[in-house]
C-alpha cells in the first residue's frame, strides 16, 4: 500500500509540473538591458562654418559624445560639419560627405579619407573651396590637438584639389588657416 501511495504522489507531482509547463505564457525572449545614458559623457567641440556673407569662417560650439577612438572622434566632427550649422552660419561640406578612414602618424600628420560626395558634390568657386577646406582644417585642429598637419584624400585616392584653386597634394598646416 505504501508503494502505491508513493507512486500516486509522484504521478500527482508530475501532473502538476506538466500543467504548469503547458500553462506558462509565451516566451518573451532574453532580457535586453537598456542603455544607461547617464554614463555617457559629452565634450564641447569647436566647429567652423562659413559666415552668412561667405567671407570668413565663424565658430560654433556643440556638445558631442566623448569618444576615445581617433576614427570615431574625427568621424563625429566631419558628420557635424556635414549636417551644417545650428546658429546662423553656412554649411561648407557637400551633402553626403563622410569620413572613410582617419590615420594619425607619429609625426602628427592626420590623413582624412573622405567619401566621394566630398569631391563630386562640391559646387563653387575659390571662396567656397577656401571655406570648405578651412572649416575642415580649423575644426580638426581645434578638436584633435595631436594633429600638426592635415592631409585630405578622397575615396582612397589622392586629391590634387577640391575645386581647382587650392592644392591638396601636400599636407595642410593649421596655422595657414587662422
Amino acid at each position: 500500500m505504501r508503494r502505491w501511495l508513493l507512486v500516486l504522489i509522484v504521478l500527482i507531482g508530475m501532473g502538476l509540473a506538466l500543467r504548469a509547463w503547458f500553462d506558462r505564457g509565451p516566451d518573451d525572449g532574453p532580457m535586453v538591458a537598456t542603455s544607461d545614458s547617464t554614463g555617457t559623457s559629452l565634450r564641447s567641440a569647436s566647429l567652423w562654418f562659413a559666415s552668412p556673407d561667405g567671407d570668413s569662417l565663424t565658430g560654433e560650439t556643440r556638445e558631442l559624445t566623448e569618444l576615445s577612438d581617433l576614427h570615431a572622434r574625427v568621424a563625429a566632427l566631419v558628420a557635424a560639419l556635414e549636417q551644417g550649422p545650428r546658429q546662423g552660419g553656412v554649411r561648407t561640406l557637400p551633402e553626403g560627405t563622410e569620413l572613410l578612414h582617419a590615420y594619425l602618424d607619429d609625426t602628427g600628420l592626420l590623413t582624412l579619407d573622405l567619401s566621394l560626395p566630398f569631391r563630386q558634390g562640391f559646387r563653387g568657386g575659390p571662396r567656397a573651396e577656401e571655406m570648405a577646406i578651412g572649416s575642415l582644417v580649423r575644426t580638426l585642429s581645434a578638436n584633435v590637438p595631436e594633429a600638426n598637419h592635415i592631409r585630405l584624400v578622397c575615396g582612397g585616392a589622392a586629391l590634387p584639389s577640391l575645386g581647382g584653386h587650392f592644392p591638396l597634394d601636400r599636407p595642410l598646416d593649421p596655422e595657414d588657416w587662422p
